[in-house]
C-alpha cells in the first residue's frame, strides 16, 4: 500500500514513472523513523528523497540549504509541480519574513528550506521548536564534516538540532563522500541506528578527458570548437584573478563568457547566475565559488584550467554537465605547477597535521587520476569503493590510448642527480646538470664534474620535465623547501634507484633531439646568455618606469630561471623562482613576449 501510495505522488506531482538509484529505499527509511545518509550522484535525483515523504507525513519539513540562489530555485521548482514552499533566508524584509513565517503557522505549507546559520539562530530555533517538524532534510551534507571538500563551520553546529527535535529523523545528502567522511557525517550529525545508502557514482554520459597543459587558451578553444560548439559550459579556475583573465580571453575569441567569483559584489554575482540559468551558449568561469545549487540540465561541458585539489572536488564539479543525461564532457588540464601550487596552499596553512595528512593523501590520489594509464572511469569509481568490470569506452584513456613506456632508466638518471647534486636544488638546476650546460651556476658547484653530468643530454628539457613532475606526482620525490622548491628522494625512491621495481609512465608526444656535440652546448649557453641580457634590460626599464630598484622587479636568479625554463604561458611562468601571483599579473605578459619574440628572432632551438 505504502509503495503504491509512494509511487502515486512520484507520478501525479513529479511525473516520473519510477524511482531511480536508491530512492525509493531512502524513502522507506525516512519514514521508518531512521536517519539516513544518501550518496547519490549529481543529477540522480536527491531533492525527491525528502520532497515526497513531505508530501506524505503530517507535519512541515525543514530543508537546509547553503546557497539562497538553491533555495530561490528549489522554490520555484516545487511551486511549478504544484507544492506550496518557502525560504527564510536573509535576502528577505522583515515584512517579507513575517508573511512567510503566518503562511508557516496557518499550515499552507509543506516544505521550508533554511540555511544552517539561519536556522540555528535564537529566533527560528524558537519558531521551529513549537511546530511539527517531520523531517529535517540536510543538503550538501559533506559540508558537516572536515574530511570533505568544502567543510562549513555552520554545517558542523548542526548536530545541536538533535536537542531540539530528537525525535525528528535526519535525512543527510551528498553526491560525494568517500568511507572516512561518511562516518565523520554520521557523528557530527549525531545519527543514531541510522542507514546508509550509496547509488552509483558512475555518469555514463560524461566524457571524461585530462591533457598536458601546454597552451591552455588555444586547447580550451580547440576543445570547445571541437566537441561543444555553441553550447553551455562552465570553466573553473584556482584563483579570481585568473577567472578574470580568463574570461575576458574567451569573450575576445568570440564566446559569450562571464566570470563568477566571490569577489565579486553579490549583485554582480547574481546577474550572471541569472544569464547562466537563463541564456543559451554561455560560459560561466568560475572559482569552486560558483557550484552548488547549480540545477541547469544541459550544461554540456565542465572544463578545469587548474587541478581541483581533490577527487571529490573533481568529481563534484564534473557532475555538473550532463544532468540530463545527455552526452557532456569533462575537459581539464594540467601541469607540474598546479602541483606546487596545491602543495604549497596546503603546506602554509594553520590546519593540523592530521588534516594534511589526509589532505595531502587526497591530492595524491587526483594526480594519480590524471597521470593514470589505465579507464579514468574505473579509477573514479574505484575510489569510491565502486567497482567497474571492464573499461567504459568513454574517456580518453579508452578512445585514444596513450602510449606507455618502460621510464626506469631515465627515472634512475634523474633521481641519481638529484642524490650527487645533494638534495638542495630545484627542477631548473637539475635539468641543466643532467643536460650537460655549461652556464655559470653548474660550472661554479663544480657540478660538471659529477659522473651525473650530461647522461641526459640526448633529451629535451620537456622530457626531463615531464619526468620529475611525473616523479613528483607519484611521491618518489618531494619538494623539502618552498623558498627554494629543491627536490628531494623519499624512501620509495629506493626502489628505482636499485632496481627493486619498475616504472611505467605515459608517454608525451615530443620530437627528440638528436645528442648536442659540445660545441653545440656552447651555442645553447651563449644563447642563455644573449637571452638573460635582454631580459635585464627589460627588467631596467620596468624598474626605471616605475622608479623601483631593479631587483625589486626580479632578482637574476628569476631571470636565469626563465632562459632555463622558457616559459610559455603565465601558468608556466608561475614555476619560475621568485613569480608568485603579483608579479606574474604585473610583469609575465611583458616577459612572456620578450621570451617568444628572441626565440622567433634567434636560429637557437630551445625545448621544455
Amino acid at each position: 500500500m505504502l509503495n503504491v501510495e509512494l509511487h502515486s505522488i512520484l507520478k501525479e506531482t513529479f511525473g516520473h514513472k519510477s524511482f531511480r538509484h536508491n530512492q525509493l529505499n531512502i524513502i522507506k527509511s525516512i519514514l521508518s523513523g531512521h536517519d539516513t545518509l544518501a550518496i547519490m550522484p549529481t543529477g540522480g535525483g536527491k531533492s525527491l528523497c525528502y520532497q515526497i515523504p513531505a508530501l506524505h507525513l503530517d507535519g512541515v519539513t525543514l530543508v537546509i540549504s547553503p546557497l539562497i540562489s538553491l533555495m530561490q530555485d528549489q522554490v520555484m521548482g516545487l511551486e511549478a509541480h504544484g507544492v506550496k514552499s518557502c525560504y527564510l533566508n536573509s535576502s528577505q524584509s522583515y515584512e517579507e519574513r513575517q508573511e512567510v513565517e503566518q503562511q508557516i503557522l496557518e499550515g499552507e505549507v509543506k516544505i521550508v528550506y533554511v540555511s544552517p546559520e539561519g536556522l540555528l539562530s535564537g529566533y527560528l530555533l524558537n519558531f521551529f521548536e513549537n511546530l511539527d517538524i517531520a523531517l529535517i532534510a540536510i543538503d550538501e551534507a559533506h559540508c558537516v564534516s572536515q574530511w570533505g571538500h568544502e567543510f562549513r563551520e555552520d554545517y558542523r553546529r548542526l548536530g545541536e538540532l538533535k536537542d531540539s527535535f530528537p525525535e525528528t529523523p535526519i535525512l543527510a545528502l551528498t553526491a560525494t563522500a568517500d568511507s572516512k567522511t561518511r562516518l565523520d557525517i554520521c557523528q557530527q550529525l549525531r545519527m543514531d541506528e541510522h542507514r546508509i545508502y550509496i547509488s552509483s557514482f558512475d555518469r555514463p554520459n560524461i566524457s571524461y578527458q585530462i591533457f598536458e597543459r601546454s597552451d591552455e587558451m588555444k586547447q580550451l578553444q580547440d576543445f570547445i570548437d571541437k566537441e561543444h560548439k555553441g553550447e553551455t559550459g562552465i570553466v573553473y579556475c584556482l584563483s579570481r584573478k585568473k577567472v578574470e583573465k580568463v574570461a575576458k580571453d574567451l569573450r575576445r575569441r568570440g564566446f559569450n563568457a562571464h566570470p563568477y567569483h566571490a569577489g565579486l559584489s553579490s549583485s554582480k554575482r547574481a546577474s550572471v547566475q541569472k544569464k547562466f540559468n537563463r541564456e543559451d551558449s554561455i560560459i560561466v568561469v568560475a572559482t569552486i565559488a560558483f557550484g552548488m545549487g547549480i540545477d541547469r540540465p544541459d550544461v554540456r561541458f565542465v572544463a578545469h584550467l587548474d587541478l581541483p585539489k581533490s577527487v571529490e572536488s573533481y568529481y563534484q564539479e564534473t557532475g555538473r554537465a550532463g544532468r540530463d543525461g545527455g552526452k557532456s564532457s569533462a575537459w581539464m588540464v594540467y601541469g607540474l605547477q598546479d602541483v606546487m601550487k596545491l602543495s604549497q596552499m596546503l603546506e602554509t596553512t594553520d590546519a593540523s597535521e592530521s588534516y594534511k595528512k589526509v589532505a595531502r593523501h587526497k591530492l595524491d590520489s587526483m594526480l594519480s587520476l590524471c597521470e593514470t594509464t589505465r579507464c579514468r572511469r574505473q579509477y573514479l569509481l574505484n575510489y569510491f569503493e565502486e567497482e567497474l568490470d571492464k573499461n567504459c569506452g568513454n574517456c580518453d584513456s579508452c578512445l585514444e590510448p596513450g602510449e606507455v613506456w618502460d621510464a626506469t632508466v631515465d627515472a634512475q638518471k634523474i633521481l641519481s642527480v638529484i642524490y650527487k647534486t645533494g638534495q638542495t636544488f630545484g627542477a631548473g638546476h637539475l635539468i641543466d646538470v643532467i643536460r650537460g650546460s655549461q652556464n655559470q651556476k653548474v660550472l661554479s658547484k663544480g657540478h660538471h664534474k659529477l659522473s651525473v653530468y650530461g647522461i641526459g643530454k640526448d633529451q629535451t628539457s620537456t622530457h626531463w620535465n615531464t619526468i620529475l613532475r611525473q616523479l613528483l606526482n607519484l611521491g618518489y620525490v618531494k619538494i623539502q623547501n618552498w623558498d627554494y622548491r629543491n627536490l628531494v628522494l623519499t624512501q620509495k625512491s629506493i626502489e628505482i634507484l636499485k632496481a627493486q621495481n619498475t616504472l611505467t609512465l605515459r608517454k608525451t608526444k615530443l620530437k627528440k633531439t638528436k645528442a648536442k656535440t659540445g660545441l653545440r652546448l656552447k651555442e645553447q649557453e651563449h644563447g642563455r646568455n644573449d637571452l638573460f641580457q635582454e631580459l635585464r634590460e627589460l627588467r631596467k626599464e620596468i624598474a626605471e618606469e616605475n622608479k623601483i630598484p631593479p631587483y625589486l622587479v626580479f632578482g637574476d636568479r628569476s631571470l636565469h630561471d626563465m632562459c632555463t625554463l622558457i616559459p610559455r604561458s603565465r601558468d608556466e611562468f608561475l614555476l619560475v623562482n621568485g613569480v608568485g601571483q603579483s608579479k606574474c599579473e604585473k610583469y609575465a605578459d611583458l616577459f612572456l613576449t620578450k621570451i617568444k619574440r628572441y626565440q622567433e628572432s634567434s636560429s637557437l632551438v630551445t625545448e621544455m
